[in-house]
């Protein structure tokens, strides 16, 4: 016995699913539909198959094979022009030698084929037309038979007053060769319209045998969903891949599914997926393989294609999400949604109930989608963000990704400049490092690679080997999943904005430049990085001074990648330390370890404790007397010390506290504020300290963590006073923090009303900061979240509170309009 598979349509009502992706080849529970139909023809004794194709043939082609895989020979027919049902069948005229059976590759049934043959062996039929009774057979082919089977009448499609049957064409037919006799090749032909009426009209022997069974014909997507449930609860006779591990839970090789995680069937789970704690799949669910499930995200009644990234606290409800998408942390997809392939739905983004995403859109952060989106580009709104280049490791930043960034940033700069390219030493990390190295290199650049370090030794490595810019790797040290590409400029500094531009440009265009294979130049790897930058480091601070003193510190860092650094800094100086360790799931945000660090700090005795962040760049401090140091007071700190030492000017961002002023107004200094990026507030400390001959280093204590440590620990011996007698000189000063959600279109007008009502005297660094007679407030909108963020300081902490809540209030008025 032989088949013809017919796998040509488009699926035009399935789409966005069909827009890469042959309808044939949509998965039902994680196999494409025509994987199911090779297997009822293999089941039957069938294992000679053709099959006529038209739309993405060679994705189905290149699926199948020879048919081996499946047990099968398989042999195709590609259509150049649409000739219908039977035109396309004629194609494969000479392989049909015997009788044959004719089935659509985008159905799924059960139905005994074997009954139907021998149906048709004992009626001597030309053609056998498989049938089935449906409930509602309006949108079908109806089909009238005698008492023995002959068909008497066709009628597509009828009204109610047309109904005389409730059996319908399942599109399956067994066929004798002789059938495609009847019209000529290359003619445009349907069985049931053209084919069939013929054969009736001639008095040919055509007979339907109804069959009782499962059959669907996924014509639309509420279809397509409940095909799943159908399978999932047994309805239809399918394999299913994956072990069932509870009555109605199929999960299958190499998926982590975390003990606090909660399954409820009947579901799948697919091959190497990651369920995390908290997560949640409930019933009628079909996860594709490669899929992962951030802790307590939510899935419910929907189907996931393959390599589908689901945040913690995300939610999809009822949706049909094709392969490849990322919904963010916090992002919720809701009923009769369908989400095309490739796109992304950023943090906290909504899409609305009966959506459709066409591939390889973009959802920005925040935003709320309640129409259908089909055009559009699928490029975020800007790469670079706060930390540079950010996002989820090998799932937002992949290897793929990162050449071709490596490659976009060499093509803005000249072939043969030097770029200085470090990481953190894990294993992510080195992965995109090493990704970037090709793609810097294809582009023609000199790259000098400086190995594993922190941030504040590639800022130091970048401008000590004469590079032009630099990118150093680094996992978040707050979100342990997500990994931080950090682009530096000739000095050490963050990159401009200007440039930053330029490389988002060459990246959306592709536009790179590769050079021959014989200008490609070798990496330059440099042994001794963090060796030069601590030598560098120590000779700018007074070893015999800390010695005399004689500290004892209370520490708290990431040993595997601060050892090397903080043990040879205090060993070579005469510190001596504790090591706090804390807690493999603390965060060095978290109140709770500062907490801890303060008590063990008073507990042991020492003279002050320390935090650094993994990177290097941040710190944390503890005076003497367990009080721990906020940001802000940590700013004031560095301030005191510059102005005491009248190393130059203060430079603070915008946000810093008024306590600086009176401090500067004190020691007879000068305040030079800053916006709040990094970039700017870097320039211009990188700026001063080029003006200074390089001879003023107090300035890089914002960004480097064990330079702040010891250059404060320095001051305090010289001076004879406790960290927690120098915080005391500081004015006290009050400050308030708060987040209000901004949709993004509503940022400018938010803005624009507050400078046109300022209720005050303003300032317009950054964003607009008004002064009343008792404080300020500084509303600043956000350049990655669709929030503002209000800064508030006040003469009390009930005033700031209060200035902090007015504008909050404001900030609500002006959205709500």
């Amino acid at each position: 016995m032989k088949a013809i598979i017919m796998a040509g349509g488009e699926g035009t009502r399935l789409r966005p699913l069909t827009c890469g992706r042959p309808k044939p080849m949509m998965p039902v529970v994680n196999r494409p539909m025509m994987e199911h139909i090779v297997a009822l023809l293999k089941k039957h004794g069938i294992q000679e198959i053709g099959v006529t194709l038209q739309y993405l043939p060679e994705a189905i082609r290149g699926y199948f094979g020879h048919g081996g895989d499946f047990g099968v020979h398989m042999r195709y027919y590609v259509e150049e022009v649409p000739l219908g049902t039977a035109g396309s069948v004629k194609n494969a005229q000479e392989f049909l030698d015997e009788t044959f059976v004719v089935i659509s590759g985008d159905a799924l049934t059960d139905l005994d084929l074997t009954q139907a043959l021998e149906f048709h062996r004992q009626k001597g039929a030309i053609a056998t037309l498989v049938l089935t009774p449906v409930a509602i057979p309006l949108e079908y082919g109806v089909v009238i038979t005698d008492r023995d089977g002959r068909i008497t009448q066709f009628l597509e499609k009828p009204g109610w007053g047309e109904v005389f049957s409730d059996t319908v064409n399942t599109g399956i037919y067994i066929l004798e060769p002789e059938v495609l006799n009847f019209f000529a090749a290359g003619q445009k032909f349907d069985f049931s319209k053209d084919l069939f009426p013929l054969l009736l009209k001639n008095k040919q022997p055509l007979f339907g045998v109804s069959l009782t069974g499962y059959w669907c014909d996924i014509g639309n997507l509420q279809q397509y969903v409940q095909a799943h449930h159908d399978c999932l609860t047994g309805k239809v006779a399918v394999s299913i891949p994956g072990t069932q591990v509870a009555p109605g839970i199929w999960v299958g090789q190499n998926s982590d599914i975390h003990p606090a995680a909660t399954l409820n069937g009947p579901l799948l789970i697919g091959d190497n997926c990651r369920v995390g704690a908290g997560a949640v799949i409930d019933a009628y669910t079909a996860l594709g393989s490669g899929c992962i499930v951030q802790e307590q995200a939510t899935v419910k009644r929907s189907v996931l294609w393959d390599n589908i990234f689901l945040g913690a606290r995300s939610a999809v409800r009822g949706a049909v999400i094709g392969s490849q998408v990322k919904i963010n942390a916090n992002a919720s997809v809701y009923e009769g949604s369908v989400v095309g392939s490739r796109s992304v739905i950023k943090e906290r983004a909504l899409v609305k109930p009966d959506v459709k995403l066409w591939p390889g859109k973009v959802v920005e952060s925040g935003a709320t989608v309640a129409g259908s989106l089909v055009w559009g580009t699928g490029q975020p709104s800007h790469l670079f963000g706060v930390a540079g280049v950010s996002g989820l490791a090998n799932i937002d930043i992949t290897p793929e990704f990162a050449g071709r960034l490596g490659a976009a940033l060499g093509s803005t700069l000249a072939v043969g400049r030097r770029v200085g390219v470090s990481g953190d030493g894990r294993a992510a990390s080195h992965m995109i490092k090493q990704a970037l190295l090709c793609g810097l290199q294809s582009a023609g650049i000199q790259v000098i690679d400086f190995g594993a370090g922190i941030m504040p030794m590639h800022r130091y490595a970048v401008k000590n080997y004469g590079c032009q810019g630099g990118i150093h790797v680094q996992i978040n040290a707050r979100q342990p999943d997500k990994i931080n590409l950090i682009f530096t400029d000739a000095k050490g500094g963050n990159i401009s904005r200007s440039q930053e531009r330029k490389i988002e440009n060459t990246l959306a265009r592709e536009d790179f430049r590769r050079v021959e294979a014989k200008n490609l130049l070798p990496v330059m790897t440099v042994q001794d990085t963090a060796d030069t930058y601590l030598n560098n480091l120590l000779s700018n601070i007074n070893e015999a001074i800390l010695r005399q003193a004689g500290f004892h510190l209370v520490l708290q860092y990431d040993r595997s990648h601060l050892e090397p650094y903080v043990t040879r800094a205090l060993t070579a100086l005469g510190i001596t330390f504790d090591v706090y360790e804390a807690a493999a799931d603390s965060r060095p945000d978290s109140s709770r370890l500062q907490r801890q660090l303060a008590a063990a700090v008073t507990g042991k005795g020492g003279t002050a404790g320390a935090m650094l962040e993994p990177g290097g760049d941040q710190l944390i401090l503890v005076d003497g007397g367990g009080r721990v140091i906020s940001e802000e007071m940590l700013t004031a700190l560095i301030s005191l010390i510059i102005l005491k030492e009248q190393a130059g000017p203060v430079i603070v961002p915008v946000t810093a506290p008024g306590a600086i002023d009176e401090l500067a107004s004190r020691y007879q200094g000068m305040v030079v504020r800053t916006k709040t990026s990094q970039q700017d507030f870097l320039d211009k400390l990188i700026n001063y300290h080029l003006q200074s001959g390089g001879a003023v280093w107090h300035h890089f204590m914002n960004f480097d963590a064990l330079l702040a440590l010891l250059k404060i620990l320095e001051f305090c011996a010289r001076e004879n006073v406790t960290l927690a007698q120098l915080v005391e000189e500081i004015p006290g000063f009050f400050i308030n923090k708060k987040e209000v959600a901004v949709p993004w279109e509503a940022k400018g007008r938010v803005i624009r009303r507050l400078i046109e009502e300022p209720g005050g005297r303003l300032e317009l660094l950054d964003g607009v900061k008004v002064y009343h007679p008792q404080g300020w407030a500084l509303v600043l909108p956000d350049p990655e979240e669709p929030v503002c963020r209000i800064f508030s300081e006040g003469a009390t902490m009930e005033i700031a509170e209060e200035l902090t809540a007015f504008y909050s209030d404001k900030i609500r008025q002006i959205t709500a309009n």
